[in-house]
């Protein structure tokens, strides 16, 4: 079932019976706008979170990650003197497992939809994040998720499952998928 759509191909629904969408595109695309778009006033139980770029003086110092239970922290920062390094971050991954993977617990009901953004090469430093994610994808859960752009193994296995609807995000056809994924949400996958 996997199917993507480019801006030409602006959809008009994403097919009923479908439990997974991805969302990828180029870097401030407006990827993590979107699912917080979609997802705003839905009447559904959500749970995950979203990232966010912090800037000082105009330049990109680091990520934030922000559950939907109202938690903050950092998932990446310049001045870290510890960590993984992705670029020019270091990565909090202990900090971003202690935030996350309460909030992505698999004992949610059924009808819970959860949103994670991103899934991304910060995000899958932890190993116990990644399985989670697995956990998700094999559960009954309708899943939101932002995905990197450029191949990455773990990421690039999700969007090639059968079960994943994947959309290409452009500035072009970005409004017409907001209206997709909010009619998709409403529907209740």
């Amino acid at each position: 079932m996997t199917q993507a759509f480019s801006q030409e191909d602006l959809p008009t629904h994403i097919p009923s019976g479908t439990r997974r969408v991805l969302v990828t595109g180029r870097p401030g695309v407006g990827k993590t706008t979107l699912v917080r778009r979609a997802i705003a006033g839905l009447s559904r139980p959500v749970r995950g979170f979203y990232t966010q770029e912090v800037r000082n003086r105009g330049r990109r110092v680091g990520f934030q990650v922000h559950t939907l239970s109202g938690k903050s922290g950092w998932l990446a920062h310049v001045s870290r003197r510890s960590g993984p390094r992705v670029g020019r971050y270091r990565v909090d991954v202990a900090g971003f497992e202690a935030l996350v993977l309460p909030e992505l617990d698999p004992r949610a009901p059924r009808e819970t939809l959860f949103l994670l953004d991103e899934i991304g090469p910060m995000e899958l430093l932890s190993p116990l994040f990644q399985e989670r994610v697995e956990r998700l994808f094999e559960g009954p859960w309708p899943l939101l998720a932002t995905v990197v752009l450029r191949p990455h193994p773990f990421v690039d296995a999700l969007k090639s499952r059968d079960d994943v609807f994947l959309i290409h995000l452009t500035p072009e056809n970005r409004e017409a998928w907001l209206q997709a994924l909010r009619h998709w949400l409403e529907e209740g996958p």
